[in-house]
């Protein structure tokens, strides 16, 4: 059997890039208000055109930066000394064009848009670079006012703090993402096991353990390989539960800090997930299609009238949940035990019963064989539904059989019919 994964888009999900947006929102909005300020006090200026050539220079270099701010790989440590010296440039020459003025209210000639400079620097690394700016731009005030009054030391340490606290918020969001990237590795390094373990159990190890009984009851040379079956199917179990898989490239993936997730496509038919049930093209399938072959002489099969309509992937999983549930049967209710299949067709669910007239499982049977890495119910059967939404019941009563209850929601294409 030849089966191949098909990934989605990988869509990266950032919790910092946001923060750039509204960093080159602000940043524009601070120009304008700087510019507008300046017009309307130009009067009180002693050289306006010291302020007018500053806020011209200002103006230019925000607009043709704004590239530069959009994400943390453009916005580059030149960039951000280059954009504080402009700040503190601006802070300092604001008394050879107002001196008077800046003595009066406190106010530079780049106001506020300082500010976006320091937190350029809280964006890109963290709270330490916030406080490497944040000291320069504090440092330039009191140089600019001479004799610093309680409104700017007020201004100052509001800047230094906010900038620190926001800088340590992006140093926190940057963790979280790691450790969501490392649990989305995991998580799809262990539905890939899953998966793996899905098919080894449903071929290999069923094949393993064919052998293993085959050559018991031969005796002789097949007694041997029999034996050394046996061996092959312990060690392939082992290795299916301790979850020793190769990470696939979904997980890399994930460990880059994106949200993956994994649509298997099956080629051959063999009722793993993906595929179209044989269809070709994608159309809806009759799940009693898919489960008639399952009929035999100790097999009973009841179908509804009409066409059960699924789509292709979840009849697919479902007849091989069933198929699985079969293979239980025979293994563990003896070769004479009687099954019987049950369809039921409701306009929101399907509802497969796979019930026997086994001896049932004893109590705790089920924990025991997944400890031991007998993984058929919680893979081939649990695991499948799991994978498409639905759910699987298991409820045996020692002496009165097993009966194993398979519900799947109706997807689009049967809710259309």
């Amino acid at each position: 059997m030849m089966a191949k994964a098909q990934r989605e888009r990988v869509v990266r999900m950032s919790v910092e890039q946001p923060l750039w947006r509204a960093l080159t929102a602000y940043r524009v909005l601070t120009m304008l208000y700087a510019v507008f300020l300046f017009v309307f006090t130009r009067e009180e200026f002693e050289r306006p055109w010291v302020a007018v050539a500053f806020l011209a220079v200002m103006s230019l270099w925000t607009l043709v930066t704004l590239p530069k701010v959009a994400n943390a790989a453009s916005c580059t440590k030149r960039f951000l000394g280059v954009d504080l010296a402009v700040a503190l440039t601006g802070i300092l020459l604001t008394p050879l064009a107002d001196f008077h003025a800046q003595r009066v209210d406190g106010s530079t000639l780049p106001s506020i848009w300082t500010a976006g400079s320091v937190l350029a620097f809280a964006i890109k690394g963290g709270w330490r670079w916030a406080a490497f700016a944040s000291s320069f731009v504090a440092v330039a005030n009191v140089v600019e006012r001479g004799h610093p009054s309680r409104d700017t030391l007020h201004n100052v340490l509001l800047v230094w703090v906010a900038s620190i606290a926001i800088g340590y918020v992006v140093e926190v969001a940057r963790a979280s993402e790691r450790t969501l990237a490392r649990a989305l590795e995991i998580e799809a390094a262990t539905r890939e096991r899953e998966r793996l373990a899905r098919d080894i159990h449903d071929s290999v190890l069923q094949v393993l353990a064919m052998v293993q009984r085959r050559g018991a009851a031969l005796g002789g040379e097949a007694a041997e390989l029999g034996r050394m079956a046996g061996e092959q199917e312990i060690a392939l179990r082992t290795l299916v539960s301790s979850g020793l898989v190769p990470a696939t490239r979904a997980s890399e993936d994930a460990a880059q800090g994106a949200v993956v997730r994994t649509v298997e496509v099956d080629d051959d038919g063999d009722g793993s997930s993906g595929g179209d049930g044989g269809t070709g093209d994608g159309r809806p399938c009759d799940l009693r299609s898919l489960l008639a072959p399952h009929a035999g002489s100790r097999v009973s099969f009841a179908e509804p009238g009409a066409p059960v309509l699924l789509e292709a992937a979840p009849a697919r999983e479902l007849a091989a949940a069933v198929g699985a549930a079969l293979d239980n049967v025979r293994r563990h209710a003896g070769e004479g035990a009687r099954a019987w299949i049950l369809v039921e067709d409701w306009p929101q669910e399907v509802i497969v019963t796979v019930r026997d007239d086994g001896p049932g499982i004893p109590e705790g049977r089920l924990a025991q064989a997944e400890g031991e890495g007998r993984l058929g119910v919680a893979l081939s059967i649990r695991g499948r539904l799991r994978d498409i939404g639905g759910t699987a019941e298991l409820i045996s009563v020692p002496g009165q059989g097993t009966e194993v209850e398979l519900k799947v929601p109706r997807g689009k294409a049967g809710q259309a019919r």
